[in-house]
């Protein structure tokens, strides 16, 4: 690594106060921004982007590349300063922040082709940056960096801590996290403001190699990076103490400036700050990266074998889904499976017995499991499976959330969904996760019904864009589907039909059997119905349900082990909603259900074949 005798101080003292510079124009033109939380971290951003990382100009994403996550994202300006200054684009351009028709938005998006993920969304871009550091270390084997730079009001998240623990956990000494240590929150200060040594105390006992820093001298800075890069087995923290607006008279350490620009004032701290400076010609380039990382394919990835159940067997959705997992693992080095802590029960634990070392234990912190996700699956390293019980994943929704504004790529598999679990309880039960996934305009929900479909719901999604969930069930269920069914997202199956159809059935999961049952029963006395299985929410097969409702004498019943809000029976009424002759009844959970074996919760909360029937009845009097 380069020492401290080979730098030009001077040199990025000056770019640190051009960034500041560049902060207050694109924020003063856009009249919104956070040029103070940009000047707080000014001499970090120039240390790192003109001498420690290594990085291409003429390829932002290379993925040999060192990586750099703004956690804070808010302070975004000073982030698209760096890249203009070492010539990714033109300097004059930062002046189109936050336009409508600039891809320079308030907070980092994808949509910059130096941005990995989206952040704004306090708390999360440490453990995007884990994930990217734990494939690097472990996956490419490759000497590309992480640096992340989390601001101290943002440290009061949860996930932050999570995150701390995964990297040391898994000695991650590829990742340096860099606390901007302001000492002012949003609406007043932060709870330590400079109480450094309690930040330091908690970073070492959280097993980080951890360093106190002043934040604003360039030597000390430059020195601590290198430092960081020798250190082996535990990742690196650097606590810089900062003030928020510095360089800024006035205004330096000031309350109230948060999220404000500078306006009048701006013209005389320009002025300010190139007094300060020897020279406004930045002539320090990055150094390119020290190793090319792997060339790696992920497309195209296939189950090596087709599914293989017998007419008659009983198998849950759940382990169907580890079973596959396992399987597009053997076609697919790439393929990765993580979990939190349930891997016995989402049954992720076939993968982690065949390939150990493509597992990655999150234990009971799902936030962080999410995030550590979003950035494995970053510039195309992996194809990224997570696992872990529907209901969990609602604790995670903004990581979801932000992960769709990353453009990320990433499967996530919710077992033991509804209260067909049974005795566990409503804390266990995931009743509102359709509702959540629905939401996310990148998501594609898939609710398989049998193994087989199950299988290839999970070969689908490793080859699907955008954030994937697959709804796994908890019982053993009737295999439905021939093996060599072919599945596609957006195509409905039906599977019972007759000429004489006088009504529709839908149902997805536990409630698709008890569909099929009732059908059975209404059959013996004289009335036919029809069954359809969505196979996936989202997208809906439109055509196919109006099709199928019309042919079964426009009477359909939707029956969902879900609650009523966002679930499958309301993409129904959607997709159904101008159709004049339709009738549609809506079976669901109407209540927090309780404990109990699985039939007789299915029974109590009318999602059983006995109500599925007597609401057929109903509706054929409609």
């Amino acid at each position: 690594m380069k020492g401290e005798k080979n730098v030009d101080i001077q040199a990025l003292k000056d770019i640190a106060n051009k960034l500041r510079i560049d902060s207050i124009i694109a924020t003063n033109a856009s009249k919104s921004g956070h040029p103070t939380s940009c000047a707080s971290m000014a001499e970090i951003m120039s240390v790192l982007f003109f001498h420690t990382m290594r990085y291409k100009i003429s390829a932002p994403r290379d993925p040999s590349a060192d990586r750099f996550i703004l956690s804070k994202g808010h302070a975004a300006p000073i982030l698209y300063a760096a890249w203009a200054e070492a010539g990714l684009f033109p300097v004059d351009d930062l002046k189109n922040l936050r336009k409508l028709d600039s891809d320079l938005e308030g907070h980092p998006t994808p949509r910059l082709n130096f941005v990995d993920v989206g952040t704004g969304s306090l708390g999360q871009g440490l453990a995007v940056a884990a994930g990217m550091a734990y494939v690097g270390k472990y996956f490419d084997q490759a000497p590309y960096r992480v640096y992340c730079l989390v601001g101290d009001g943002e440290a009061a998240e949860g996930s932050i801590w999570e995150s701390l623990h995964f990297a040391s956990h898994y000695k991650l000494d590829n990742l340096v996290v860099i606390f901007d240590v302001n000492r002012l929150g949003q609406s007043e200060p932060t709870s330590l403001q400079h109480q450094l040594d309690v930040y330091d105390a908690r970073l070492k006992a959280f097993g980080l190699h951890s360093l106190v820093v002043d934040g604003h001298d360039v030597s000390e800075l430059v020195k601590a990076f290198d430092e960081a890069a020798s250190v082996t087995g535990r990742p690196t923290a650097l606590v810089a103490k900062t003030f928020k607006g510095k360089g800024f008279p006035g205004i330096e350490d000031s309350e109230n400036w948060h999220g404000k620009a500078l306006g009048a004032d701006g013209e005389k701290i320009i002025k300010h700050l190139e007094s300060q400076m020897k020279s406004t010609k930045i002539t320090l380039q990055p150094l390119p990266p020290l190793a090319e990382a792997p060339r790696v394919h992920i497309g195209d990835v296939t189950l090596s074998t087709p599914p293989a159940y017998r007419a008659g067997e009983q198998v849950a959705t759940r382990l169907a889904y580890g079973t596959a997992l396992k399987k597009i693992a053997d076609t697919n080095m790439r393929v990765i499976a993580l979990d939190g802590d349930t891997k016995n029960s989402t049954f992720s634990d076939k993968l982690r017995a065949a390939y150990p070392d493509r597992y990655i234990e999150c234990f009971i912190a799902e936030q962080n499991l999410v995030g550590v996700a979003t950035g494995a699956a970053c510039r195309d390293r992996a194809v990224v499976f997570v696992s872990t019980f529907a209901a969990f994943f609602t604790r995670t929704f903004d990581q979801i959330r932000m992960g769709a504004i990353s453009q990320s790529n990433i499967n996530l598999a919710g077992s033991h969904c509804g209260v067909s679990i049974g005795e566990d309880g409503p804390s266990q039960m995931g009743l509102e996760d359709i509702a959540m996934f629905r939401a996310v305009p990148t998501a594609t929900v898939f609710y398989p019904s049998d193994a087989v479909s199950a299988e290839r719901a999970v070969e689908l999604a490793a080859n699907t864009k955008g954030i994937c969930y697959i709804r796994t069930s908890r019982p053993n269920t009737n295999i439905l589907y021939p093996n060599d069914t072919v599945f596609k997202v957006g195509e409905a199956k039906v599977v019972r039909q007759s000429a004489k159809d006088k009504l529709l059935f839908i149902g997805a999961g536990v409630t698709l059997h008890e569909a099929i049952a009732a059908a059975d029963k209404l059959k013996e006395e004289g009335v036919e119905a029809r069954v359809l299985d969505p196979f996936t929410i989202k997208p809906l097969d439109e055509a196919a349900i109006l099709a199928n409702a019309r042919a079964a004498g426009g009477r359909v019943l939707v029956v969902e082990d879900h609650y009523q809000a966002g679930g499958i029976g309301e993409a129904v009424l959607s997709a159904l909603a101008l159709e004049r002759d339709v009738v549609v009844k809506h079976i669901f959970v109407k209540e927090v259900p309780r404990s109990g074996p699985p039939t007789a919760l299915l029974d109590k909360y009318g999602l059983s074949a006995p109500n599925i029937v007597s609401g057929a009845k109903q509706l054929l009097n409609v």
